[in-house]
């Protein structure tokens, strides 16, 4: 197949673009700095690309580890928003459309719970939740308009599907498990705040077959990307302890928490927001997880990092 990913120069990008050039498909990256040249806002030469596709994943968007400034939070709207935008008219006016448009979305459309796991049929969409920031709601405005992008394309050819992804836990430099080995390994990967706040995550080879799987079954609309055993943050953290052989990890306050997000210009959303979501319809539709359980998926990331 030929499979164009839009925004696909991040940690998510690399591990697809390996694992399709591996199994011997044709990938084009479309990115404001390599491969194929885009602005990720107009139609443009790039749009060719995708005419004559069998499959287009949009990943564009600017990262959400940042601070959660007024003038960063209006970029990853805008990012989003606007680059799902312009592949919908990409697909739209192409004379032989893809078959399927996978969009990235993200579980934290969901709203912060502990009592029960968020599927696609009966979890509940986040915003206004007592007892949280209010500007949590802006996450899930941006989850919200992403989607409907999506939903609203004019392209009556083309399969769609959002990808609503928990978090992708490879081994490569600079993604979220390489942030919490570097935590566990300093002795620092204890509970934050408590440590009850749920934890959705899915393992780099099971995020690649999920898509794999997206692009062959008949499956559209919204659909969640994440293993089946989510989790508390301390357990996870126990986990991920030893699985790198560290008897122990210091815990956080939500106070120390605020502190340390501020010196690594990230943001407590990402640390304290309680995401329990489950792969409702993948399972429905029979897919299988290689790594449902979180202790044996660290064992196996800890292993390729050290390799």
């Amino acid at each position: 197949m030929k499979i164009v990913i839009p925004g696909g120069t991040g940690q998510v990008g690399n591990v697809l673009r390996r694992a399709f050039e591996g199994a011997g498909h044709e990938v084009v990256v479309v990115s404001r700095s390599r491969g194929v040249r885009w602005d990720g806002r107009t139609l443009g030469e790039w749009a060719a690309e995708v005419d004559g596709a069998d499959v287009v994943v949009n990943l564009a968007g600017r990262s959400v580890s940042c601070r959660y400034t007024r003038e960063n939070l209006d970029e990853m709207m805008r990012s989003r928003v606007e680059s799902a935008r312009v592949v919908g008219q990409a697909i739209g006016v192409a004379k032989r459309p893809p078959r399927v448009w996978l969009q990235m979305s993200t579980a934290t459309i969901y709203e912060h719970r502990f009592d029960a796991a968020n599927d696609e049929a009966t979890g509940r969409i986040g915003g206004g939740e007592a007892g949280v920031p209010g500007y949590w709601g802006f996450s899930v405005d941006i989850a919200r308009r992403w989607e409907a992008e999506l939903e609203n394309a004019d392209t009556p050819r083309t399969r769609k599907v959002a990808l609503r992804a928990a978090m992708v836990m490879s081994p490569d430099r600079g993604g979220v498990f390489d942030y919490l080995s570097w935590l566990a390994r300093l002795g620092l990967g204890g509970t934050v705040a408590g440590g009850g706040q749920y934890v959705s995550w899915v393992h780099d080879e099971d995020f690649v077959r999920a898509v794999a799987f997206l692009v062959r079954e008949e499956v559209e609309g919204a659909v969640n990307v994440a293993a089946p055993g989510p989790l508390p943050q301390r357990e996870l953290m126990r986990e991920l302890r030893k699985a790198w052989k560290v008897p122990v990890g210091l815990p956080a306050t939500r106070w120390m928490a605020e502190v340390g997000a501020f010196v690594l210009r990230s943001d407590t959303e990402l640390l304290l927001k309680s995401r329990r979501v489950v792969p409702g319809r993948l399972r429905e539709a029979g897919f299988e997880f290689h790594y449902p359980k979180w202790g044996p998926a660290a064992e196996n990331l800890v292993r390729r990092r050290r390799e």
